[in-house]
């Protein structure tokens, strides 16, 4: 599938330190290291709708880091998947009368005009999970065939065959001190875990399943429902988190860098395709886990089942800088759950006003030292609030100096938020 286009990334004088990151599964910051290869995977979309603040702020954050890497001089290998079948996709189809195939292209080609309108970088492979079905049916029977995963006979009207992931089975093929096993990602208890599974596409009241948290590898056919050819498997479609498990290990090293993703991919999706993958391999999947926080709109979580979206394309199309709306989301460290507001945005709006009015009044060599104090905040677990605060900080002095700019100190100040920040100006 083909990925969106973006600006050329400008090159700064100077290196970015060493960048620290938040990993879920270790609980605390941890230094990246300074290898000249980073690689990593971020989760995309189920396009049955728009791209909403919660996803656009995902995206941004992970565009950061990647963004950071770069400038520190490293080479990146970035993947991001859609999974263009699935449960919700199918519903929302047949609730609008749309064919599912044509309601995923249209909103695949919004998210990717949105991503490219927010500046943020594409991903080096954007990979649909039709697309890779041929490549997840082997995974599939392998699993099988080493006996963690299993079939589940058909009852309540749905048919024999569906083939689940045995989590108990697999949290006992090894003790090496990086094995998987259930939690080891997330920390949650069972209790936790039953409730999120639940609701987050999982189906722990399944009959026939060996626990209550395996997870669904492969879906046979149904009636109605689109489907593939699945080898000894029998035709159907897979599960969400072996999707991801398959492309990342297909594109990217084993382990790589980063797993990035909402806060609400932890448990079970992330934790799920790290079974996955180890079960498959061996090894871990990534060497950590990064995670962006919920949000919300006037103090509620937002999300397409209640309706409550700011859409990036409907503020664009309302005529808004994409510019500000990415600063709206920088004002928030993207581990944080926030709230979407028009006093935030306005103020996001106020702030992109100043920065451009101060590029007319860029003092000589105040450029070098404002790179550092970004470069700086952003190598401490991308803490875009710091940099946006140490621009809006020059932007001041600049603005109240009021006197010419020094051209080539304005140019390199455009080139830093646009290289660091993602900013336009």
């Amino acid at each position: 599938m083909k990925s969106w286009t973006s600006r050329p990334v400008p090159a700064l004088p100077g290196n970015m330190p060493e960048i620290s990151l938040f990993d879920t599964a270790a609980r605390r910051e941890v230094v990246l290291g300074n290898e000249n290869h980073a690689s990593m995977y971020v989760c995309g979309i189920t396009p049955y709708d728009a791209t909403h603040m919660g996803h656009a702020s995902s995206y941004v954050a992970f565009d950061l880091l990647n963004r950071a890497w770069r400038d520190a001089g490293h080479e990146v290998a970035y993947v991001q998947n859609v999974t263009d079948v699935d449960d919700p996709l199918l519903e929302r189809a047949t609730a609008t009368g749309v064919d599912w195939k044509d309601l995923a292209a249209g909103q695949i080609e919004l998210f990717q005009t949105d991503m490219e309108a927010l500046n943020v970088l594409p991903p080096d492979h954007y990979v649909g999970a039709v697309e890779s079905i041929a490549l997840i049916v082997p995974e599939v029977e392998r699993l099988v065939s080493l006996g963690l995963a299993y079939r589940v006979p058909g009852s309540n009207g749905e048919p024999d065959g569906d083939v689940y992931y045995d989590v108990e089975a697999a949290g006992k093929q090894s003790v090496a001190p990086d094995a998987w096993s259930l939690g080891c990602i997330s920390g949650l208890p069972e209790s936790e875990m039953l409730e999120l599974f639940a609701e987050r596409g999982g189906d722990p009241g399944r009959g026939g399943k060996r626990q209550a948290l395996d997870p669904l590898l492969w879906r046979v056919e149904r009636e109605g429902e689109p489907s593939w050819p699945g080898g000894s498997l029998g035709a159907g479609r897979p599960g969400w988190h072996i999707e991801c498990t398959v492309i990342a290990r297909k594109y990217l090293p084993s382990p790589f860098t980063v797993q990035g993703g909402g806060s609400d991919l932890i448990f079970p999706h992330h934790e799920m395709g790290a079974g996955h993958a180890y079960s498959l391999a061996g090894v871990p999947l990534a060497k950590h886990y990064a995670h962006a926080g919920m949000v919300g709109l006037d103090g509620e979580k937002m999300s397409k089942s209640k309706g409550n979206l700011v859409l990036v394309s409907k503020l664009r199309a309302a005529g808004e800088d994409p510019a500000a709306i990415r600063l709206g989301i920088l004002a928030h460290h993207y581990r944080s759950d926030w709230s979407w507001t028009d006093e935030g945005f306005d103020a996001a709006k106020a702030t992109l006003a100043k920065w451009r009015q101060a590029l007319g009044h860029a003092p000589e060599g105040s450029a070098v030292p404002l790179i550092a104090e970004m470069r700086a905040a952003l190598a401490a677990d991308l803490d875009a609030p710091a940099a946006v605060a140490a621009v809006s900080h020059w932007a001041e002095q600049a603005n109240a100096y009021g006197g010419p700019a020094s051209l080539s100190d304005g140019a390199l100040v455009t080139d830093a938020v646009d290289a660091l920040l993602g900013v336009v100006l």
